[in-house]
């Protein structure tokens, strides 16, 4: 087998290693267009996990990068005056032209074929002559160029600037550092990778970057601004460029965040940053090459299937690994963009938020890392909640600390979510609903959600839905309402809302979102469109007769949440139902004064709410549930649900329950891990408004970080809830939190699993 390498940076240098100790007969070849020393970038980061991977590689390469590594263990942030140590995170930093050496020796070692200086402009020309063809030549790949409409790279150019310097200093810790200036915020990424030198890397967001006027400087010139700017973490130090080839501003670069929908074409094949790319912020762009180098020569050394068969298998797998990084990294680098959400935040909390930034490490993995830190920082924020930590005790878990909205007071921040029961018949809740919220009112979690309440007959979702339209209903709602408040110390929620256009559906298992066989009542939406073309009834197009009737509906509903008993009422503006349709541009065309604008779009569902804010008792707060991303082009952006937010805030919302999608049938959701919460984050951080987080939130520590990093102030769960009514009891005994109080008569169930999780414990420490 003969085949070429476009590019000799860590990916195919890597590559080359690897298929060559796999297939000693294969004749190998590196082109690269630079020097064999020249290189762009300082320093590269591996975390002691990465480097355990590598060692099953090539343990001669991970033995020669070992000794020249620096490691360390600590996580510096520097802000406002601040130093808050971090410790045991594990990493090691190397010259990336030391690895690149260790690289190249180790493949002429093996036999490859290195060339360097040698310039490759068509992959087409080495196709014809070799059998495999590598693209391993960067994020401008000239072999993803040629054929860019077959590979189809997603490129995003972020919004930061920054520049790649090294510096003769000694740094004891991976350094975060924030620096405000009269033009905005700047962002320090430091670490040492060798006895003498550090990468120093500064970014900022371009808007400060040109007020600052670093358009318009020299390379010498921005050096010199940045070692003022940073004068007090230099000690004297003084920063250098190795992008000798770069010309005014141009040292100060965007990232561009790849991702093709292809990665190979007939024996053409893309490897690391051609295929994707992972923000420095994460610090994993060489890992990722490494690990795809990896995987391509498992499939090339495969003999399950022919090779494009194998190569689609490289594909789907590492695609999934790249995708998950990339969410991380994506978290992370945002979070860096918009550091000015942050920077109210006190800097113990700002520094948690720093080091989750990613989503991937979460409170309990900080626990593990730094039981010091982690405590300290628990003792901190019960202290700002309100909780005092005798001295030698352990504080509560950030879930377990109080919250109060208005006259509110919540005993943690844990909600369960409204879910849709399909469980009414003519909206009257059943003793189904009774055992239903009554055993999650006992179960620990601080506020129990109805599901969407219905104003009237014609609101409901399907004929199993649950009304809040008249005085029976209200009688079995208080019934609810009243066993939860005798018996435990939950507050109760009523979600108050109305279908519009996906009303009249068959219940939810029975076929969720079709239509009705017999007994449709008609539907009514702020424009004519159905909401599953050529399945979904149309609805009728709303008249102001309508909206009056519907905000009466919205108002008399309110009242009656009063006469059960609610602590609190949610205005369900989300989920492409009646409200959310009057949001969204893809839902609302009209012309009149309720379309149009983002302004006009809300005048409804604001006026609505107003009106029940009026209604309802100003020692009870009111929520507002949106959908912060409608996941189509052209729809509602995460940038435009601020503007939603604050809409809500100025009518009296005093917190924003924050979902996303199910406004169209052509959505595509990112799902993962907590998916929805960087919506709540920037709402939350932009507005200073509390927020209720959703979205695949399923464990404790997921809770604890969300509330911990300040990016909501309650979660809400729905799945976990539906599957253990009792989450939030079994998630306080699992931390060790014993004074959370439990129905009298479960209180031997309470002692039992306590003792059973300490000796499973003890057990766990011999084995």
């Amino acid at each position: 087998m003969r085949i070429v390498c476009l590019g000799g940076g860590p990916a195919g240098l890597y590559f080359a290693i690897l298929m060559k100790q796999a297939n000693p007969a294969a004749e190998i070849t590196v082109l690269e267009r630079n020097q064999a020393d020249n290189t762009f970038g300082w320093g590269i980061v591996f975390s002691d996990k990465t480097m355990d991977g590598f060692r099953q590689d090539d343990p001669k390469v991970v033995a020669e990068i070992e000794r020249n590594f620096h490691h360390w263990d600590n996580v510096d942030v520097f802000f406002r005056e601040r130093r808050i140590t971090s410790g045991g995170h594990g990493f090691c930093g190397i010259g990336r032209l030391k690895l690149l050496q260790i690289f190249q020796a180790r493949a002429l070692e093996l036999g490859v074929s290195l060339k360097f200086e040698t310039e490759f402009k068509d992959p087409d020309d080495y196709a014809r002559e070799y059998d495999l063809v590598i693209g391993s030549d960067g994020v401008n790949s000239t072999t993803r160029g040629k054929y860019e409409e077959h590979f189809n790279p997603r490129i995003d150019v972020r919004k930061c600037r920054f520049i790649w310097l090294g510096t003769k200093m000694k740094l004891n810790a991976f350094t975060f550092g924030f620096k405000e200036t009269e033009w905005g915020w700047f962002n320090l990424h430091a670490y040492q990778f060798n006895e003498e030198w550090a990468t120093f890397i500064v970014e900022t967001p371009e808007e400060t970057w040109v007020k600052a006027g670093l358009d318009q400087m020299e390379p010498d010139q921005s050096i010199a601004f940045c070692e003022k700017l940073f004068a007090d973490m230099l000690n004297g130090a003084r920063l250098i460029s190795n992008a000798r080839h770069l010309r005014g501003s141009a040292v100060w670069i965007k990232f561009n965040r790849v991702l093709c929908e292809r990665w190979f074409k007939d024996n053409i094949i893309l490897l690391g940053d051609a295929a994707h790319t992972a923000h420095f912020t994460i610090g994993s762009g060489t890992k990722l090459a490494m690990e795809d180098a990896r995987a391509l020569v498992n499939v090339l050394m495969s003999s399950d299937g022919d090779v494009p068969t194998r190569l689609a298998r490289y594909q789907s797998e590492r695609e999934i690994e790249a995708l998950k990084l990339q969410s991380a990294a994506r978290n992370r680098m945002t979070w860096f963009e918009h550091v000015d959400r942050y920077v109210h935040m006190d800097p113990d909390q700002f520094a948690f938020a720093v080091l989750t930034g990613s989503q991937r490490v979460g409170h309990a993995n900080q626990k593990l890392r730094d039981k010091k830190y982690t405590d300290d920082f628990d003792r901190w924020f019960a202290a700002r909640c309100g909780v005092t930590t005798p001295p030698g005790a352990t504080a509560v878990p950030p879930m377990f600390t109080p919250f109060t909205l208005r006259g509110m007071h919540l005993i943690n921040r844990v909600v369960v979510s409204p879910m849709c029961t399909y469980s009414a018949t003519n909206g009257l809740p059943g003793d189904f609903h009774f055992q239903h919220y009554t055993a999650r009112g006992l179960g620990g979690a601080a506020l129990v959600m109805t599901e969407m309440s219905c104003v009237s007959p014609e609101a409901r979702i399907s004929p199993g839905c649950a009304g809040i339209w008249n005085d029976e209903q209200v009688t079995a709602w208080r019934r609810i309402v009243e066993f939860v408040h005798a018996n435990s110390q939950a507050r109760m929620g009523m979600q108050i809302g109305h279908a519009g256009r996906k009303g009249s559906t068959k219940l939810a298992w029975d076929g969720i979102d079709q239509p009705l066989d017999a007994g449709n009542w008609p539907l009514i939406s702020p424009s004519p469109l159905p909401y599953v073309a050529g399945v979904s009834q149309v609805p009728r197009e709303m008249t102001t007769a309508d909206m009056d009737r519907v905000k009466a509906d919205f108002v008399a509903a309110t009242r009656r949440a009063i006469s059960a008993d609610f602590d609190l009422v949610e205005f369900h503006a989300a989920h492409g139902y009646l409200m959310s349709s009057f949001i969204s541009p893809l839902t609302n065309q009209r012309t009149d004064e309720f379309g149009g604008s983002l302004e006009n779009r809300c005048r409804y569902p604001i006026e609505v709410f107003k009106a029940m804010r009026e209604a309802w008792p100003q020692d009870k707060p009111m929520s507002v549930r949106i959908s912060a991303h409608d996941w189509v082009p052209g729809g509602i952006t995460p940038d435009d649900a601020v503007d939603v937010a604050r809409l809500f805030k100025a009518a009296g919302a005093d917190i924003v329950h924050v979902s996303s999608g199910q406004v169209s049938k052509d959505e595509a959701p990112i799902y993962g891990r907590m998916f929805q919460v960087p919506f709540s984050d920037q709402i939350r951080n932009e507005l200073h408004v509390p927020t209720i987080a959703v979205g695949n939130i399923f464990e404790a520590d997921h809770v604890n970080t969300i509330i911990a990093a300040g990016r909501a102030d309650l979660c809400a769960l729905a799945r976990p809830h539906l599957a253990d009514p009792s989450w939030t009891l079994h998630a306080a005994a699992e931390q060790g939190v014993k004074d959370i109080v439990w129905p009298r008569p479960y209180q031997g169930g309470k002692v039992q699993l306590e003792r059973n999780l300490e000796r499973a414990a003890q057990l766990a420490l011999v084995a």
